[in-house]
């Protein structure tokens, strides 16, 4: 995206971040953002910036870590921990709740993760919090930074969501994805 922050880019009357608030928030009691640099950037939407909490670029499950972390912290019951990305802006309006429903389902899942056109999407998953100890050991010890590796040894339970042209979980990672996007909405 030419070196600009890609969650801040608009997506007609508004950045694809707050395209993603707005479809996830109403779903959770509780939400937070987690990115490192200056936080200020983030004001505007009056959500709490955590930055990774293990120094240096671990990567996307630091970021997980991060978020299993504050969850305990502040919500110390809560069995789950929703992770969506923030480059995904049509996400479902049933997400959360279809997932909790899976989970509810299977009782050894750790991950809860939903499928569309054939590809799993687990930076939009549902985490079991309790898991914070063994990710944070991977990623720590072990040198986990992919997400892929950290899912084949995890028990995961995959929603399927089907098959679209418009895939609900598209993801926006070039300019050209973004001009898409912008189709979408028309």
């Amino acid at each position: 995206m030419a070196g600009r922050e890609k969650c801040l880019l608009n997506l007609g009357d508004r950045s694809l971040l707050q395209h993603v608030i707005d479809r996830v928030q109403p779903q959770v009691s509780t939400l937070a953002l987690n990115a490192n640099g200056d936080p200020e950037r983030f004001a505007p939407y009056g959500l709490p910036v955590l930055p990774d909490f293990m120094d240096g670029f671990l990567g996307p499950l630091a970021g997980i870590v991060t978020a299993l972390r504050w969850v305990q912290k502040h919500a110390d019951h809560a069995p789950w921990t929703m992770m969506v990305s923030s480059d995904t802006p049509f996400l479902p309006l049933t997400l959360v709740q279809d997932l909790k429903t899976a989970a509810g389902q299977a009782d050894h899942a750790s991950v809860v993760t939903p499928v569309s056109n054939g590809q799993r999407h687990s930076l939009c998953g549902l985490w079991r919090t309790d898991q914070a100890d063994a990710l944070e050991k991977a990623v720590r010890e072990g040198g986990v930074r992919a997400i892929k590796d950290w899912l084949s040894d995890a028990d995961i339970v995959d929603v399927d969501y089907g098959r679209f042209e418009r895939d609900p979980f598209f993801n926006i990672n070039t300019s050209e994805d973004l001009r898409m996007a912008h189709d979408f909405l028309s």
